[in-house]
């Protein structure tokens, strides 16, 4: 690949990470964005870096491995998940949470190569996807037509009760399909999750106020309507778009 992988080391260990930090430092298409010794700070990292990649430890204090990789899957730009532990009991469970891959420690040099390659395969697979959704529209179905719309007009989407709701400039469209999905499908365009019902087009942010327990309410171009930014959003959402 071109690109750098982005990767992050969560590991409450600190000679666990410098270990792993140091084999994947032979491999040249990995760059190291970050570590984390807790699964709070591997979600706050997550959050201001996106990373390609989380190298994950089971086994952590207070958050473990599996409730950050629950977690992960939240996010907008949901990061391939390495687990990396000591113990293989729990190989199973992470793979419900949609692991790319199970490596246990001590690592094996060869395991960890073919690893590598599994990334390099999905994430250049991911980025040919990407490379053609970019040319396509978003297609809503209103009183029996097929309307195509330009992802750069929506303003923002959000979930009501079993609807998604699309605010575009110029009109409202409803959809079946979950905002999870619809995420999913504009994940090269500018929109950013901002709470777990809404996603906003960044292009169209006007204002960010306080509210209250560190949220902050957003006002969108051309709304008089506010829409709510949880606050474990709003350090990731302020670092999208400031300079």
């Amino acid at each position: 690949m071109d690109k750098k992988i982005k990767a992050i080391i969560v590991d409450d260990e600190r000679y666990a990470r410098d270990e792993l930090k140091h084999l994947l430092s032979e491999h040249a298409s990995i760059e190291i964005a970050g570590e984390a010794d807790t699964g709070e700070a591997a979600l706050m990292r997550c959050l201001q870096i996106q990373p390609d990649v989380v190298f994950l430890d089971v086994e952590m204090p207070k958050m473990n491995g599996m409730q950050v990789a629950k977690s992960l899957l939240e996010l907008k730009k949901v990061p391939l998940i390495i687990f990396a532990t000591a113990y293989p009991q729990f190989a199973a469970e992470a793979f419900r949470y949609e692991a790319t891959d199970y490596l246990l420690k001590p690592y094996d040099e060869e395991q960890l190569r073919q690893t590598i390659k599994r990334i390099e395969k999905l994430l250049l697979e991911s980025s040919e996807k990407a490379a053609v959704r970019t040319s396509g529209k978003l297609a809503v179905e209103e009183s029996g037509e097929i309307i195509y719309l330009e992802p750069t007009n929506i303003l923002y989407i959000y979930r009501d009760e079993k609807m998604t709701r699309i605010i575009t400039k110029t009109g409202e469209y409803d959809l079946k399909s979950p905002l999870k999905d619809l995420e999913a499908r504009l994940t090269t365009f500018s929109f950013f999750r901002i709470h777990k019902s809404y996603l906003v087009n960044l292009h169209y942010v006007n204002r960010l106020t306080p509210w209250f327990n560190g949220a902050y309410q957003l006002e969108v171009t051309g709304r008089p309507e506010m829409l709510s930014v949880s606050r474990n959003y709003v350090k990731a959402l302020r670092s999208k778009l400031e300079l």
